[in-house]
């Protein structure tokens, strides 16, 4: 049994076959979508394994592209309990579209808020300070995918009450694991944001955070059956707010 709280399910090459190893595996995953359009393929994938929740979405690299699906996410929302993959990018490839991310960022979350609140997965590559900036007063959970940003951005976001879920790359690299000493061990879950989640030049499959679980045991002087432990009871209690 492992966790993969923020994986693009429909985007393997063969996503019926991962959808089968991960039900044989025992996987809990969070399946993320890009668009409000991958809502409907998506979400029959997850009708075919119980532990596996579709979450509705409009990725910030491709707001600029998909902002006319506004309407369709809102009509959608109703659907499910979880949200993502939303949120802001500011590599300088992405800057020049920033106002219209901002834009569908805000949008979402006043919809979010006024469902009276969702379970967010949310993307905050260079734009932590600006993702933090619009999240304090929205109703919901938020879990910050793969968080890159500063320790005073992080000891905010913690401050927020914002959850994180961390993976095999972000925990290969030091500053990874520099910030995830700093999260309260409370407010962590696994992901491995596959396929474009990769773990030495191989992609990773949603049961691979047995990698992630070795590192957190390694970081965090406990062991992998504890580890697991901590996590599903992360899971639960977030399941529970």
């Amino acid at each position: 049994m492992s966790i993969d709280m923020h994986c693009h399910l429909d985007l393997y090459p063969q996503p019926e076959l991962v959808v089968e190893e991960s039900k044989l595996r025992g996987t809990y995953i969070l399946s993320v979508t890009t668009t409000p359009k991958a809502w409907h393929g998506t979400s029959l994938l997850a009708q075919k394994n119980q532990r596996i929740r579709t979450a509705l979405g409009l990725h910030p690299q491709l707001a600029h592209k998909r902002s006319h699906e506004l309407d369709l996410f809102d009509s959608l929302l109703a659907k499910t309990r979880y949200v993502g993959e939303i949120g802001l990018d500011g590599a300088k490839e992405f800057k020049e579209y920033w106002n219209i991310q901002l834009k569908v960022f805000r949008h979402i979350l006043t919809s979010v808020n006024q469902a009276g609140g969702k379970i967010m997965s949310i993307h905050s590559r260079g734009s932590a300070s600006a993702v933090l900036d619009e999240i304090k007063n929205i109703d919901g959970v938020v879990i910050l995918h793969w968080f890159s940003g500063t320790p005073k951005q992080l000891e905010r976001a913690i401050d927020l009450g914002c959850w994180f879920s961390v993976g095999p790359a972000m925990l290969d690299t030091i500053k990874g694991r520099s910030l995830t000493l700093k999260i309260p061990k409370s407010r962590i879950l696994t992901e491995t944001d596959g396929p474009f989640g990769k773990f030495c030049n191989k992609t990773l499959m949603p049961w691979d955070n047995e990698i992630t679980e070795n590192q957190l045991a390694t970081l965090w002087g406990m062991s992998r059956n504890d580890i697991k432990l901590k996590l599903l009871d992360n899971l639960n209690n977030l399941c529970s707010l």
